[in-house]
């Protein structure tokens, strides 16, 4: 019976090969991702809330007036509530400051 073995190192080139394009896969994701990161910020929106006797502002940017709003205002209240449902009154608070600029 004779059995069939590959050449020494056919084995391994095709991992180092398969390696190499999940590594280079990998670099053009993270750039991709670091590309994107750099395009956000058409809208920076500040926000400031008064809920349950403390004050909070913060600034966000965004791609546009309402997502920004609405992050601002889910950062401000990340700081001023505890639990779901104290978030969700502190979402309703009418904010003391709300300005947004535009970002060139």
């Amino acid at each position: 019976m004779t059995t069939y073995s590959a050449p020494h190192g056919a084995g391994t080139r095709r991992k180092s090969r398969a390696g190499l394009y999940g590594v280079a896969a990998l670099l053009a994701l993270m750039a991709l991702i670091v590309w994107r990161s750099f395009q956000l910020g058409g809208i920076r929106c500040e926000v400031c809330i008064e809920y349950g006797g403390r004050s909070q502002c913060r600034a966000v940017d965004g791609t546009s007036r309402p997502e920004a709003l609405q992050a601002a205002t889910q950062n401000v209240c990340a700081f001023l509530s505890s639990g779901v449902t104290d978030s969700m009154a502190c979402a309703r608070t009418p904010p003391t400051k709300e300005q947004c600029t535009a970002r060139e």
